[in-house]
């Protein structure tokens, strides 16, 4: 496979559906696939979590009624582990406060059985998008972290304090030390940093709060 061949796959979105009816994981599989996206299906939570784990974009279809560990409990389970990967649930049975605690919990959608094949690619279209802005947004984190990791711990500081909005002569002030070695410090920032402007540090800064 080339190079390019092999971006291409692992970037090309990837669903993941997991209902114990077989019907339903065919009929879904069908639909996606019938717009173009990709999707694998698994009988049980137990058996997506045994499968080789994939770092591809998209999202999860989840019924909320699984067999062993629930919907729900897999949801809890993927957010302590870290995983960011938007979930929509389904369910035969419109329960309205398990609906609640599902979307309180992150879901990105509840869909009650029968839904209509276009809100389901409504909304699988709009967790695809969600999980590829996450994974550009962490990329770009990444990235500002391995800059920022090359400043000085004085330079940090006067970063932090610029992103604060403070004056050269503020931060002379606070740090203990005159203007022009304020200046000095502030050139080496944006340098490293990469930016020519404040409101571009700003940015990268929020970047590596989130």
């Amino acid at each position: 496979m080339s190079a390019s061949a092999a971006a291409t796959s692992t970037d090309t979105p990837l669903v993941l559906i997991v209902d114990d009816d077989e019907g339903i994981r065919e009929a879904l599989t069908d639909l996606l696939r019938s717009v173009g996206i990709e999707a694998k299906s698994f009988g049980s939570t137990r058996e997506l979590l045994d499968a080789t784990p994939s770092d591809r974009p998209g999202c999860l279809i989840l019924d909320v009624r699984l067999p062993g560990l629930s919907g729900l409990d897999l949801q809890a389970q993927l957010a302590r582990s870290g995983n960011t990967r938007p979930i929509i649930f389904m369910t035969g049975h419109g329960d309205i406060p398990m609906s609640v605690r599902a979307m309180k919990a992150g879901a990105l959608d509840f869909l009650t059985k029968p839904f209509r094949d276009q809100d389901m690619l409504d909304a699988v279209a709009t967790a695809i998008d969600k999980d590829m802005a996450q994974r550009r947004d962490a990329a770009a984190a990444k990235q500002v972290a391995a800059l920022a990791a090359t400043l000085t711990p004085r330079e940090a500081e006067v970063m932090a304090a610029v992103v604060k909005g403070l004056m050269n002569k503020q931060i002379a002030g606070l740090l203990g030390i005159s203007e022009i070695t304020v200046k000095l410090h502030r050139g080496n920032v944006m340098r490293k940093m990469g930016v020519r402007s404040v409101a571009d540090l700003v940015r990268k800064s929020e970047l590596l709060e989130r």
